[in-house]
């Protein structure tokens, strides 16, 4: 719980540090774990190559420093990781003190298998994308924490807010003190999943950004080991970085009871619109080039959520129309159109905020960078519950506010469709050939909307 830190920062010079090698005769050393197959391993079993130790700070704040600078700080972590932290017999051993031990490496999704054990009042954690934490602690009474949760055991992500899912652990699956403990932990943009000792712990929670919580997690970050208050042993360190195809797959997988699919991949049936201005390639829906207009299901939705994966052309353009009326410019008439753009592309330099990937456009602005590149499929979920829209994007949440507090409107433009509360879904097509395809959609109650929830 006493915060570690971190910043980004891969320069040329942490780079050449990840491969420098102390050059001493390894002793003998007992056996190590087979890397499972597709994983790779962080920790060599001889030294800390690949590792600097670093304190306290928001990675946005580390990335702001010039690169001579990020070097130097990392060059005085390592002296620093020289002195606290030391390999043992195959395990890396820290005695409860110093900065913490943090990968060179950044990571963005991915898988990370690592086992530890610690002792009596100590505590600890796992600080992924440099931000905390997966907590370990002594679970014990004796160790002085239940006020604070300890009793639920280690897994948690313990700084996301009070009640929110992920922060107290499933379950208590902690082994005796003296016995090894194993995680293994998923990360797909934000969402997270923590397995401790086979017992899964987290499921698929959002990993919250302690440093800001009005942003998402960072895109990419480094791995840290934290520690404090006693000693703790770390060996067997895994990681697998996860491909396009199988995020897509995961996300997919994940809670998806209920979900409808609402296009068959063959023909338009369910649909209605100018249907002609589109074509099905390959089981997905794409406008066709140089044409457009907004095609819709033919069911109507309140409450809902819908999951799909999409793919723009460099500097493609389409939207999501939620809650549209049938006919008219949905992003005017229906709740909202939700930009679908290749926002990075550069004639899009000049957009406002509130037209960018995501966003409900001209009235609420989408967080940046977690869109892949042109080209490649994308994970999108949105949930629309009365006047709240809630945008995940390859795993984070890019968007989550409520329409009916918008009161400043791009142009000065109101948008006289916002308040609507029922409608069809579709695509916006702008004349570019983006796709769509595993088109899912779960209707929400409507108590669901009401209360709290709003």
């Amino acid at each position: 719980m006493r915060l570690s830190t971190w910043g980004r920062g891969l320069t040329r010079f942490a780079l050449a540090l990840s491969i420098f090698s102390c050059g001493a005769a390894a002793q003998a050393q007992p056996a190590r774990d087979e890397v499972p197959s597709g994983f790779r391993s962080l920790f060599n079993g001889t030294d800390l190559s690949g590792w600097t130790a670093l304190e306290t700070r928001d990675p946005r704040q580390f990335t702001a420093l010039s690169e001579d600078e990020q070097a130097r700080m990392i060059d005085e972590g390592r002296r620093a990781m020289d002195r606290f932290w030391r390999v043992e017999q195959g395990e890396i051993v820290n005695d409860g003190e110093g900065p913490y031990l943090t990968t060179l490496e950044h990571f963005e999704h991915f898988e990370l298998r690592i086992d530890y054990r610690t002792v009596p009042q100590a505590d600890s954690g796992i600080y992924l994308k440099a931000t905390p934490q997966v907590q370990i602690w002594d679970y014990t009474e004796a160790g002085g924490k239940w006020s604070i949760g300890a009793d639920k055991g280690s897994g948690g992500l313990w700084n996301n807010p009070p009640g929110t899912p992920g922060k107290d652990p499933l379950v208590l699956a902690d082994k005796p003190f003296g016995e090894w403990n194993r995680f293994f932990i998923r990360q797909i943009g934000s969402k997270t999943w923590i397995w401790l000792n086979e017992q899964l712990v987290v499921d698929g929670a959002t990993m919250f950004n302690y440093w800001d919580r009005q942003l998402p997690l960072i895109a990419r970050g480094p791995i840290q080991l934290q520690t404090h208050g006693g000693e703790i042993r770390w060996k067997n360190i895994f990681v697998r970085e996860l491909d396009t195809a199988t995020c897509n797959e995961l996300l997919a997988a994940h809670a998806a009871e209920g979900f409808e699919s609402v296009f068959n991949g063959l023909d338009f049936d369910g649909w209605d619109g100018p249907v002609d201005n589109y074509e099905i390639v390959d089981g997905s829906l794409r406008c066709r080039s140089g044409k457009g207009g907004t095609i819709f299901t033919t069911d109507e939705y309140e409450d809902f959520v819908v999951r799909l994966e999409f793919i723009v052309p460099e500097g493609g353009n389409n939207g999501l129309a939620i809650r549209y009326p049938g006919q008219g410019d949905t992003a005017y008439v229906g709740m909202c159109e939700l930009q679908v753009l290749d926002s990075d592309h550069p004639k899009y330099a000049g957009l406002d905020p509130r037209q960018h990937h995501g966003s409900a456009y001209g009235m609420a602005a989408a967080q940046r960078g977690y869109l892949r590149p042109a080209g490649e499929w994308n994970f999108q979920e949105v949930t629309v519950q009365g006047a709240r829209i809630r945008v995940e994007l390859n795993g984070t949440v890019i968007l989550d506010c409520d329409l009916e507090q918008v009161t400043e409107f791009m142009g000065g433009q109101p948008h006289a469709g916002k308040d609507r509360r029922r409608g069809h879904f579709g695509f916006a097509g702008h004349s570019d050939p983006v796709a769509f395809r595993n088109i899912r959609i779960k209707r929400l109650p409507q108590e669901a909307s009401e209360g709290g929830d709003r």
